[in-house]
C-alpha cells in the first residue's frame, strides 16, 4: 500500500470532511438529475405542444385549400363574365356559402370586381407567387398592415378566391416569434404567410434526410407539412423559448428535496464517521485494558485426527461481556491502521502463552493472520524475529495467513512474503477461491497451503452451483504440490469426503471450536478432541 495512498485517507478520514464531501457530491448528483427530469420535461411538453399546433395548422390548411379550389372551380364552370350585377351576386353567394372564402374576385384584365367591392382590383398590378398548370397562387394578399401577414389567394382563369388570417388562426395561435411559411424553389426559398420572415434555411443540412415532420434545432422547432404539390411545402417554425419559466412548482419541489436529501446524506456519513471513530477509540482503549482475547481453532490431520497446528484469532469482548464482531472491527482497524498494532498483539500473545508448548512439539504450528498493510511492506518480518528470538521458537512455527483480497500489488506482495519463507515461515492462502487471485498468479507466489472457504466446505454433496468448486481447488493445489486446508468442516460425512478427495488436513466445529491457550494445551498435550464450547462463551 503506497505512502501517498495512506497520506490521502488519513486527509479523508475527517467526520466534517467526509460529511461535506458526501453531501456536496450528492447534492450535486441530485440537483443535475432533477435539472435534467425538469429540462427533459419541459422539452417534452414543448415538443408535444409544437406537434399538436402542427397537426392542427395542417388540418385547417387541409379544409381552408379544400374549399378555395371548390370556390374557384364553381366559379369557372358558370358561363358569367364581365362585371355585372350577376357576377357580384355569384361571387358574394360563394363567399357566403363558403366559411373559409374571404373573398372572391373577378378579373380579367379589363374589368375587376370583387364579393367585396371595396377590394377589388388589389391584383391587378402583381404576379402569382406559384403558377401551376391548374390553379395560380398569391400569398400575403392582405391590405392591412396589422395583420401580419395574413392572407392566401388561390386563382384559376379570371377567378380568384382568398382566405384571411383568422381563418388560419381561429384553431391555434403562433407562438411569439413564430411563422407559417410557404417554401418555394424546391426548399431554396420561404416566404412567411403569417409571423415574421425566419432566417433561410433553418439548418445547415436542409432539407433534412429525415421524414419526421418535427425538426428540432438549438434555436427552433420546426414542423414540415408535407403536401402533394412539388411547387411549394409548408413550415411552421416556433423559435425555442426559455425553458426555466416554464417548470412548474411540482417540477420545482425537486431542487429543495434534493438538497434535503442530500443534507441528510450528510448527516448520515457524519454519524457512521463519528460511530467508526468512537469504535476506533474504543478499539485503542480496548487494547489497552486487555479487553482482546486470542483464541486458537485447531487444526486437525484428517486420517489420524491429531492436532497438528491452529489458527489464531483475535476476540474483542467488552467489560460487559458483550462481544464485538470481528466482521464490524478488523475491517475499521484496517481503515485506521490499527491492525498493525492488533497483529503485533495476537503475535505476542500467542507466544508468551504458548511459547513453551511449541517448544515441547516442534511439529505444531499457529498461522496468524496478515492484513493488505502488513503483506505490501516487510515490517512483519522484524517483529516476529524479535517475537521468535525472545520466546526461542523456530521461525517455521509461526505460520501467517494471507487472503487474496489482500495480494493488492501482486509482485510487492510476492517479495515480502518470499522473504518470510526464507527465515523458515509458512505462508497461506486463506478463503482460497473467494478472491481474485488467478492460477498465472497462484504460480509464482510462495505458498505452501491453500485453505478452501467454508462455503465451498458447506455446498459439498449438494446440487449446488459452487458444489465442484472445493474439488477443483484440491485438484490444482495437488497439481501445484501445494497442502490443503479445508475450513468450516461441521459434519463427518464432510471430513470423509475431503479426506476421499486427498485432503490432509481441516478445521471446524466438527474437531472443535476456538479454544483458550489453556484448551488448546491440554487438547495438544492428552492428544484428544475437546468439543469445546461456543466462541461466544471464550474468553
Amino acid at each position: 500500500m503506497s505512502s501517498a495512498y495512506v497520506r490521502l485517507r488519513s486527509a479523508l478520514y475527517r467526520p466534517w470532511l467526509m460529511a461535506t464531501l458526501a453531501a456536496v457530491a450528492c447534492a450535486a448528483l441530485l440537483l443535475s438529475a432533477s435539472f435534467g427530469l425538469v429540462m427533459h420535461q419541459v422539452q417534452q411538453t414543448e415538443i408535444e405542444q409544437m406537434n399538436a399546433r402542427g397537426d392542427r395548422f395542417l388540418d385547417r390548411l387541409e379544409q381552408i385549400f379544400g374549399q378555395l379550389r371548390e370556390s374557384v372551380d364553381l366559379l369557372n364552370e358558370q358561363n358569367l363574365r364581365g362585371c355585372g350585377p350577376a357576377m357580384t351576386a355569384a361571387l358574394q353567394q360563394v363567399g357566403f356559402d363558403n366559411r373559409f372564402v374571404y373573398d372572391a374576385v373577378y378579373n380579367d384584365g379589363e374589368q375587376s370586381c370583387s364579393s367585396r367591392p371595396a377590394e377589388a382590383g388589389t391584383l391587378a398590378m402583381r404576379a402569382p407567387d406559384i403558377k401551376g398548370p391548374t390553379y395560380s397562387y398569391w400569398l400575403n394578399t392582405t391590405t392591412q398592415p396589422d395583420d401580419n401577414l395574413a392572407a392566401l389567394r388561390l386563382g384559376r382563369g379570371p377567378f380568384s378566391v382568398s382566405t384571411s388570417r383568422g381563418h388560419l388562426t381561429d384553431v391555434v395561435d403562433l407562438a411569439p416569434g413564430g411563422s407559417l411559411l410557404v417554401v418555394l424553389d424546391k426548399g431554396k426559398r420561404a416566404v412567411p404567410v403569417l409571423g415574421p420572415a425566419q432566417a433561410w434555411p433553418p439548418a445547415s443540412d436542409w432539407p433534412p434526410p429525415s421524414q419526421q415532420p418535427l425538426l428540432v434545432t438549438r434555436d427552433s422547432l420546426i414542423y414540415r407539412m408535407f403536401t402533394k404539390s412539388p411547387d411549394y411545402q409548408l413550415v411552421l417554425i416556433a423559435p425555442r423559448t426559455n425553458l426555466l419559466p416554464k417548470m412548474n412548482a411540482a417540477l420545482w419541489a425537486l431542487f429543495p428535496g434534493s438538497l434535503l436529501l442530500a443534507g441528510f446524506v450528510g448527516w448520515m456519513v457524519l454519524e457512521l464517521v463519528h460511530e467508526r471513530r468512537s469504535l476506533s477509540n474504543e478499539l485503542q482503549g480496548a487494547l489497552r485494558r486487555g479487553e482482546l482475547k486470542v483464541l486458537y481453532q485447531p487444526i486437525f490431520d484428517l486420517n489420524s485426527r491429531r492436532c497438528v497446528g491452529a489458527e489464531a484469532l483475535v476476540r474483542w469482548r467488552r467489560p460487559d461481556g458483550t462481544l464485538t464482531s470481528p466482521d464490524l472491527f478488523i475491517p475499521m482497524a484496517e481503515n485506521t491502521g490499527q491492525i498493525r498494532e492488533i497483529t503485533d498483539f495476537v503475535l505476542q500473545q500467542l507466544l508468551e502463552q504458548l511459547g513453551q508448548l511449541l517448544r515441547a512439539n516442534p511439529h505444531l504450528y499457529v498461522s496468524v493472520n496478515l492484513a493488505a498493510v502488513d503483506v505490501m511492506v516487510p515490517r512483519i518480518g522484524r517483529v516476529v524475529a524479535r517475537l521468535l528470538a525472545q520466546h526461542r521458537v523456530s521461525a517455521h512455527q509461526i505460520a501467517f495467513e494471507v487472503t487474496e483480497r489482500g495480494l493488492i500489488d501482486v509482485v510487492v506482495a510476492r517479495d515480502n512474503l518470499q522473504a518470510l519463507r526464507d527465515v523458515g515461515h509458512q505462508v497461506l492462502i486463506d478463503d482460497f477461491g473467494t478472491g481474485y487471485c488467478s492460477l498465472a498468479y497462484l504460480q509464482t507466489l510462495p505458498v505452501d497451503c491453500l485453505k478452501i472457504d467454508k462455503a465451498f466446505i458447506d455446498a459439498l454433496g449438494h446440487d449446488a452451483a459452487s458444489s465442484g468448486v472445493a474439488p477443483h481447488i484440491i485438484r490444482m493445489a495437488h497439481a501445484l504440490q501445494l497442502r490443503v486446508i479445508a475450513e468450516g468442516i461441521e459434519l463427518e460425512a464432510q471430513a470423509l469426503l475431503l479426506s476421499s478427495e486427498g485432503v490432509n488436513y481441516g478445521q471446524g466445529w466438527l474437531f472443535a471450536h476456538p479454544l483458550n491457550a489453556r484448551q488448546f494445551s491440554e487438547l495438544v498435550t492428552r492428544g484428544r478432541r475437546l468439543a469445546g464450547r461456543r466462541i461466544d462463551d471464550e474468553a
